[in-house]
């Protein structure tokens, strides 16, 4: 393993959109999350869905324009549009930021930033005192990391020469050579598991799960932790039979002993604005009730596993 770390790639790029410092989810301790772009899956509640595309993306927001008409002239490829809902273009759009480095108002943004590790390592290492005394360190999020996952294996080879505590939250719908190429440099992966019937599965997330559950049982097996985490989600999974289900699959994982229910939350909500988009879920849905997170948290307890509402 040392021989590994010291072939760190420091100069491998990938795309960031964010890095949340002073964190206490996703891991253990206070941790940097580092957000990568990218993602497998179209969850319809997802609450990233500026991370589902892989490359840099403009998001306008309308309150703040103040129709000075500056990125208008600024974008070559004609891909402002005043017409039409979301002021972008997106067929037309390469996301060359022109319209955002104008825009007087900050109404245009960019979401996504081309990064080496280096650049990565340098701005969480401003923390590192914290994973220290925290026993924390840095999870890598997204977004699907796996889609970029010889860059995100860069990252954390980096992050335990350096002595951290790494974790990665995953989907697991990928090829399994790109879980194989991060799985050596992890502390802890953090594996959602959405649903076990597939085909409710797919009409939530847009994917069948044969793939992710094949590869549960596989990475589990070679991980040295993996937490189960379910976003409760109304009218998809957010019910006794689909909890029940996962527990009894996780059963069948090695490696794991908590599973975290997520309950579901519209904070992303506003981010389909910025992109255009219509907030896919129905606005009259809401977080699941307390009383029903602690029955389907005693489902969980019932099967062996400590259950931890968020994390």
């Amino acid at each position: 393993m040392s021989e590994e770390i010291e072939l760190v790639d420091y100069e491998k790029k990938g795309i960031v959109f964010n890095i949340q410092k002073f964190s206490i989810h996703d891991g253990p301790g206070v941790r940097s999350i580092v957000f990568v772009k990218g993602c497998t899956l179209s969850c319809k509640w997802c609450s990233n869905p500026e991370a589902q595309n892989h490359q840099p993306i403009v998001l306008f927001n309308e309150k703040s324009c103040i129709s000075c008409g500056k990125c208008l002239s600024a974008c070559s490829n004609n891909a402002i549009d005043p017409s039409i809902k979301g002021l972008i273009n997106r067929k037309l759009c390469v996301a060359c930021g022109s319209c955002a480095t104008i825009c007087p108002a900050k109404a245009l943004t960019i979401s996504g930033k081309t990064m080496s590790v280096n650049e990565v390592i340098q701005e969480i290492k401003k923390d590192a005192i914290m994973y220290r005394r925290s026993n924390g360190g840095i999870t890598i999020s997204g977004g699907e990391p796996l889609v970029q996952a010889d860059f995100v294996a860069e990252i954390l080879k980096a992050c335990k020469a350096l002595g951290w505590n790494t974790a990665i939250e995953t989907t697991g719908y990928a090829d399994f050579t790109q879980i194989e190429r991060v799985i050596p440099y992890v502390d802890t992966i953090l594996l959602d598991i959405k649903n076990i019937e597939s085909e409710i599965h797919q009409r939530g997330t847009g994917q069948a799960n044969e793939l992710i559950l094949a590869n549960a049982l596989r990475l589990a097996a070679m991980a040295a932790k993996v937490v189960v985490r379910v976003p409760l989600i109304p009218e998809f999974n957010a019910n006794s039979r689909s909890i029940h289900l996962i527990a009894e699959f996780a059963k069948y994982m090695a490696n794991v002993s908590e599973i975290h229910l997520l309950p579901y939350h519209k904070l992303g909500a506003n981010k389909y604005e910025l992109l255009g988009r219509n907030y896919p879920m129905d606005d009259s849905l809401e977080t699941p009730a307390e009383e029903d997170v602690a029955a389907y948290k005693k489902i969980v307890e019932d099967h062996g596993f400590s259950c931890t509402i968020g994390g």
